[in-house]
């Protein structure tokens, strides 16, 4: 048996490599801060061979299955594959450079000419790996080999990371003895977060010995289609109900994917995977010399719970980024859409909400969806020339405007899209756009465009360039409001595969547009946040988390956007009217406080009162943008539930954080925020935002860690406090 250890600075990962099995996970551990690298390493070490645990040898790093190379025994679940079962040890490497740890291991399937690698990256500054699977085929095989899905990465050595050391050796915890955390996703209730034991989320619990063999059943989170997060955020976490174990996942891919959860003779595995041939009709042919890469995904660990799991993702993703120089700006953006112009812009509309976002202390000013056309125009997009009709004396004079006020300005963009009714529809050639069979995609009146293809790459890039050059656009709210299907067969692949090389070909073409326009900024939309992945957000500066038009709504949506989407890319929407309660102006601007605000609204049509309060709501989040990207989420009453009365989101410095709390509809007007680091310590609270309390009041009780709020208003309230242990 060929053990080793893979360590760097913030974690390290232990493998078993048996000489008759597969490459397996034996355990993953964070190595505490500050520790001393050698003795954290040992440490981790030890513990690793005290492992005598069977549910992390069995479960193979690698899943693998091929058109005639399927599972045994036979299920709806992505293990117990037969490939996966032969692959055996090769070698593996190690390297660094400029910060970054690089791992590959290779493994062989000789029977069939495979050759498997596993590549793990890891950062200094996180106690977490991104990794993805190449399978490369011999030239000299002659066999077909059709791939139906390959694993990014599957362990099952949570089990043990959360076991007890019992006479020198470590007992596994039980399957019962977890929970996992997952988001169910939709246009307008986004982040929907549930906490559940792995039984409650579809593990059912059989007595294995009696059955001789293990269960079958799985817990599936999964998405399909374009939008990698229409109906599951691809982001979730396991934890001990101890608090001793933590992990937290997510699937790095702008289009489908898969994290499977179930059980196998000895206990649980976690498999993380991009699109299959059983969920997304996926599958590709591997020629000889070919290799094949999966979508990548990231673990982050810790030890304590699912919010400790989901911070040091939080260190993972700002690892991931990769940031230009514009990016550290992060400006303030106000968009005209959101209960406001609603993609009916004009120059006489617009002419006075730019001179009152400039006001408010608004740095980008982004003209949203409507420019382009002159009436109806949802299934004639496609051209992006700006409209006659709604700018008479051009586009250019209103950006022109925006600049003269001291602001950058932006447009919506939908560059995927080809509207039916579009002249493009007809000029560009039938193989630039998404078919099956030979018929051209068309959904909710539009076609698809394929980016793999020359001519759709080329449109694309040409309206980008115009919109820069000729109205000096700092700003795109780039939009996808189509779900493509399963794919696209064109050039004779599967749907899947198609999807898969055309979401490819898109962050190839993001990368090159940035490129080309260093001080050109993107948001990712898609419907709100039907498009929430670090594949995406690894490349674009700001994240829309929801299209939801109700503030108190969008309360939990803001609270739980930072366990899918770095606090400094969560661009939530502050949408105030004038006319509205202090209480109910007070609610929509908290909303924007504790991520980036997205603000909208009739600014110009509030009284002086209104607009000062705007602009103490700026300032204060001008503040937090201070030092955000140091700081990290946290969750005081648990990740927000979507009908929840009180919810509770902090950002963390040190000793030093920002607590939002928002009371809405008819919760109680008192709730205990639990501080447990603060137990036994002196804490100094203020209002933060706004201002003056409002008739808000606080008590500290420092023996119990408790900070007691009172909200006594009727209708829905919201405040941002400002707390520091002394």
């Amino acid at each position: 048996m060929t053990d080793f250890t893979w360590t760097t600075p913030s974690m390290a990962i232990a493998f078993s490599a048996p000489q008759d099995g597969p490459v397996s996970v034996l355990s993953i551990g964070a190595l505490p801060r500050g520790a001393g690298h050698a003795e954290a390493s040992s440490a981790f070490a030890h513990h690793a061979a005290a492992i005598d645990d069977a549910a992390a040898r069995e479960q193979p790093l690698v899943e693998l299955t091929a058109f005639g190379h399927g599972r045994f025994p036979g299920s709806f679940r992505h293990v117990d594959t037969i490939v996966g079962t032969s692959l055996r040890y090769k070698t593996h490497d190690e390297s660094m450079d400029a910060g970054v740890h690089r791992l590959r291991i290779q493994q062989v399937d000789r029977e069939r000419g495979l050759h498997i690698s596993s590549i793990f990256e890891a950062h200094d500054g996180a106690a977490a790996f991104r990794t993805w699977t190449e399978v490369t085929r011999d030239r000299g095989t002659a066999q077909t080999i059709v791939l139906d899905f390959v694993s990014s990465f599957a362990t099952g050595s949570f089990l043990a990371d959360a076991g007890e050391l019992v006479d020198g050796h470590v007992v596994s915890a039980d399957v019962d003895a977890f929970v996992v955390a997952h988001a169910d996703n939709d246009w307008v209730a986004e982040s929907r977060w549930c906490v559940e034991s792995l039984r409650d989320a579809g593990l059912a619990r059989i007595d294995r010995d009696v059955q001789h063999q293990p269960p079958r059943s799985r817990a599936v989170f999964a998405n399909r289609g374009s939008w990698s997060s229409g109906e599951k955020a691809p982001t979730g976490a396991l934890a001990s109900s101890a608090g001793r174990h933590a992990l937290a996942w997510q699937v790095e891919h702008n289009g489908p994917w898969l994290a499977e959860l179930g059980e196998n003779r000895f206990g649980a595995y976690l498999l993380l995977s991009g699109p299959t041939d059983q969920e997304h009709q996926w599958s590709t042919a591997l020629f000889p010399g070919e290799t094949f890469h999966t979508v990548p995904a990231s673990v982050a660990v810790a030890e304590g719970t699912v919010h400790d799991a989901l911070r040091a993702m939080t260190d993972q993703r700002r690892c991931l980024r990769r940031q230009r120089d514009i990016d550290a700006t992060l400006p303030v953006i106000f968009n005209d859409y959101m209960n406001t112009l609603m993609g009916n812009p004009s120059t006489e509309a617009l002419t006075p909400l730019v001179d009152a976002a400039a006001h408010a202390g608004a740095d980008y000013f982004c003209i949203d969806a409507g420019w382009y056309a002159d009436g109806s125009w949802w299934d004639g997009v496609g051209e992006w020339e700006p409209s006659h009709a709604r700018f008479p004396g051009g586009l250019a004079e209103v950006t022109e405007h925006i600049r003269s006020r001291g602001m950058v300005p932006g447009l919506w963009l939908e560059p995927e899209v080809i509207g039916i009714r579009s002249p493009l529809a007809r000029t560009l050639p039938d193989d630039a756009f998404f078919s099956r069979a030979g018929v051209r995609i068309a959904e909710h009146g539009r076609h698809l465009l394929d980016l793999r293809h020359p001519a759709a790459r080329a449109h694309v890039d040409s309206v980008v360039d115009r919109l820069v050059t000729d109205f000096g656009i700092g700003f795109i709210k780039m939009d996808e409001n189509t779900m493509t299907g399963p794919g696209t067969d064109q050039g004779g692949t599967s749907p899947g595969q198609g999807l898969l090389e055309h979401s490819r070909a898109l962050l190839d073409w993001l990368d090159d547009v940035q490129a080309r326009h260093p001080d050109l900024l993107i948001e990712n939309c898609a419907s709100g946040a039907m498009r929430m992945d670090y594949a995406m957000l690894s490349r674009l500066h700001l994240q829309s988390t929801s299209d939801q038009q109700d503030p108190v709504m969008y309360a939990s949506i803001s609270a739980a956007a930072p366990a899918s989407v770095l606090p400094e890319q969560a661009g939530n929407w502050a949408y105030p009217q004038a006319g509205m309660s202090d209480e109910a102006r007070t609610f929509a601007l908290v909303n924007g406080i504790l991520g980036r605000m997205y603000l909208s609204g009739y600014l110009n049509r509030m009284s002086d009162v209104e607009r000062a309060a705007v602009s103490e709501a700026v300032t204060a989040h001008k503040r937090v943008l201070e030092d955000i990207t140091e700081r990290e989420p946290a969750w005081p009453l648990g990740l927000p539930r979507w009908d929840a009365g009180w919810v509770a989101l902090a950002l963390h410095k040190a000793n030093h954080r920002y607590l939002s709390l928002w009371r809405r509809w008819e919760a109680p007007g008192r709730v205990a925020i639990p501080l447990p680091d603060a137990v036994g310590r002196s804490l100094r609270v203020s209002a933060f935002f706004p201002a003056k309390p409002g008739g808000w009041s606080w008590e500290w009780d420092a023996r119990d860690g408790m900070l007691h709020v009172t909200a006594p208003t009727a209708e829905s309230t919201a405040r941002v406090l400002e707390i520091s242990i002394m």
